[in-house]
């Protein structure tokens, strides 16, 4: 069975910068065991596994530990790869059928424009005591969303210089944390760092799936809806966000680093489901 897989930067437009995500595109579905081994032998922080359904694709998201229900490097990596194999025309929009809804990737002057759910934050008036005891800086807001907290501190300089204690991270219920500050550069509005420790992830370069609740939090805050942000990690990337409703739309760029075939051993006694 031939599989073909690919490890795509995100979220950059050079090689060996913003957010690696591996891509395997399957000719029907498969088990969840198979897949997850798969993610961990990658040992990304995500993996997409891509299935033709109705048109578009199924997608599923496996980070090395776990399943995750939205992901957006890796869903901009999943277009990326298609449009380059000339599964889809570059002026033909994608959909993805996944656990968060159908999602669409258009292509718009040479950035993939995404389009994902609104998950804005609601202030946590009591925040757990792991969650301020692992961040060394004083939090200005702390909110909940259905998958991470947000945590605002205050300025670039702490977000860049923080050193979380990933032990007590850990321990927070949660998929992740992001924390967040307004950017001292004038051309980007914020910038954040993104933690997933449970997840066998302890820091996520540059995190679409952030951006749908940092997007519509710096939204309210600065009066505007199209914005830009920047995610401090080391690799570091750029994301552009538009803030529409009940959607927010992700932009950013993409370059294939890696592609080939899984060898035969690795699809050997590979059962669809």
């Amino acid at each position: 069975m031939n599989i073909p897989m690919y490890i795509v930067d995100a979220f950059t437009d050079r090689p060996f910068a913003g957010n690696p995500a591996a891509v395997c595109l399957l000719p029907q579905p498969v088990g969840d065991e198979w897949m997850q081994r798969v993610a961990a032998e990658m040992n990304l922080s995500e993996t997409a596994f891509l299935v033709p359904h109705e048109g578009g694709y199924r997608l599923r998201w496996f980070t090395p530990k776990a399943e995750v229900d939205l992901c957006g490097h890796a869903t901009l990596a999943s277009a990326h790869v298609l449009w380059e194999r000339g599964e889809h025309r570059r002026d033909e929009a994608i959909a993805f059928f996944t656990n968060s809804g159908v999602l669409t990737a258009i292509n718009n002057d040479g950035w993939i424009r995404l389009d994902f759910p609104n998950e804005t934050p609601v202030r946590v008036e009591s925040p757990p005591a792991a969650l301020v005891g692992a961040l060394p800086a004083e939090p200005l807001f702390i909110g909940r969303n259905r998958f991470d907290y947000l945590v605002e501190i205050g300025s670039e300089q702490e977000v860049r210089r923080l050193t979380p204690d990933f032990r007590l991270l850990q321990e927070v219920d949660a998929r992740g944390i992001i924390v967040t500050s307004r950017s001292a550069a004038e051309e980007v509005d914020f910038v954040s760092r993104s933690f997933f420790p449970a997840l066998g992830v302890p820091e996520d370069p540059v995190t679409g799936s952030a951006h749908c609740c940092l997007g519509p939090y710096w939204a309210d805050k600065l009066g505007k809806t199209t914005l830009v942000g920047y995610q401090a990690s080391a690799r570091g990337g750029i994301v552009r966000v538009m803030v529409a409703g009940e959607r927010v739309q992700l932009e950013g760029k993409a370059v294939t680093v890696l592609k080939g075939d899984l060898a035969a051993e690795a699809a050997f006694g590979l059962q669809p489901i």
